[in-house]
């Protein structure tokens, strides 16, 4: 194989290279940016466990909130969510002795109603740093996260409403209570969401509880065992309340299984597509190279020579398509990341009552598309595209073989 020989044909018939280069290049660029939209759709209905460190949220649903819907005589003060009763302790020791339970925290939400308005209280359990609600303290604008009991942290929205700052006090169905700082939710963490942030033990107080949760947050040692995890709590604990992400999917119906199941095929579509355009070009430039082809086997080139370098000039070609269709992949990728779509929270796991005025607000938030290309996808694309040249030479190797210089010469 003479590689000299190889690079000099390429560029004396630089259209015809350009051509297929570009070709691979908008295959493998679909490619890329296809895979990359459909698995940044899967990493945003998962941010808000993957926000919390979580992968399971346990709730125990007020029972005549299931069977009739029904409303307490009186909502005035502090009281618990429908969707989150206390949880009993035995239940939580089911929870943390699971087979593929890694790590296991609570937090007891609580909602007040008065002539003010409305407003969710999150007590948070401090000694769990990396899990649940209180992961939260990773988002201060300002200040510090409760250190002691009588200490709270707000929402930067509800504190600007409220005209409160760092330093200063607010009441607590009438117990005062010390801003020690203010936070924003990050994106996508609608299930961690509160007005106010305090520990766990001035939200059981609050409430009127020696001690109590009403939401409990899992970590799986692996995120494979999620389905056998889940089918173990349906066993061990009937009746509780079992989200996790793919609750999110399950909102956006066929939306996301189209996402999920139409980009594989897209763009290997779009991939068969400029390998069928490839293999076209180079076959019909190869009967324009018939009387080149006949010269080089009259001059002593075996068959077999020339098939390595028409395969050469082939895989050349599909490198440099598939380089340029990643960077563009890339380039589109990135604008895509721009996007947002939105998100509806299940609702077990909404914190807002729906006859609330924030109901909708926190029912459906949009989520910005997570857009990145993983080291595999990369791969993976680089080797369609070199398969792409080996189809294509392979085809040209076959046509080649049946020319012969006798014929070939004899036209010219």
């Amino acid at each position: 194989m003479n590689f000299r020989y190889v690079i000099k044909e390429l560029r004396h018939h630089h259209h015809r290279t350009l051509v297929n280069v570009l070709g691979i290049a908008i295959g493998i660029a679909l490619f890329v940016a296809i895979n990359a939209v459909s698995t940044a759709y899967q990493k945003a209905v998962s941010l808000p466990f993957k926000n919390l460190g979580a992968d399971i949220v346990i709730q125990k649903p007020e029972k005549r909130a299931v069977d009739a819907a029904q409303t307490p005589a009186s909502m005035r003060g502090i009281r618990l969510p429908f969707s989150n009763q206390l949880l009993p302790a035995d239940d939580l020791q089911k929870l943390a002795s699971l087979d593929g339970v890694a790590g296991i925290a609570s937090s007891l939400l609580l909602w007040e109603f008065d002539r003010g308005g409305f407003r969710t209280i999150m007590g948070v359990d401090l000694t769990q740093p990396s899990l649940g609600p209180v992961k939260v303290k990773e988002w201060l604008k300002e200040g510090r996260f409760p250190e002691k009991e009588g200490e709270i942290v707000l929402e930067k929205h509800y504190a600007k409403f409220h005209q409160t700052r760092v330093g200063g006090q607010m009441a607590i169905d009438q117990y005062p209570f010390t801003v020690v700082g203010l936070l924003e939710i990050k994106e996508g963490s609608q299930i961690a969401s509160a007005n106010i942030y305090l520990p766990l033990k001035n939200a059981q107080d609050l409430a009127g509880l020696a001690e109590g949760v009403n939401v409990t947050y899992l970590r799986l040692r692996n995120p494979s065992l999620l389905t056998q995890v889940k089918s173990q709590i349906g066993r061990e604990l009937p009746g509780v309340s079992v989200t996790s992400s793919d609750s999110f999917l399950e909102l956006m119906g066929g939306v996301s299984k189209i996402s999920d199941q139409f980009s594989w095929l897209a763009s290997i579509v779009a991939l068969g597509g400029a390998i069928f355009l490839i293999i076209k070009t180079m076959l019909g430039n190869l009967v324009a190279r018939s009387s080149e082809i006949g010269i080089l086997k009259a001059v002593g080139w075996t068959g077999k020579d020339v098939q390595k370098q028409i395969m050469a000039e082939a895989l050349l070609q599909s490198l440099a398509g598939g380089l340029v269709g990643l960077l563009a992949g890339y380039g589109i990728s990135y604008l895509l990341g721009f996007l947002s779509i939105p998100v509806s929270t299940p609702w077990e796991i909404n914190l807002t009552p729906a006859f609330a005025k924030e109901a909708a607000t926190a029912t459906t938030t949009a989520v910005r598309l997570p857009v990145s290309i993983s080291a595999g996808l990369s791969a993976a694309a680089l080797a369609l595209s070199l398969i792409a040249g080996a189809l294509a030479s392979f085809f040209m190797g076959r046509r080649t073989s049946r020319m012969k210089p006798v014929d070939i010469l004899r036209k010219l």
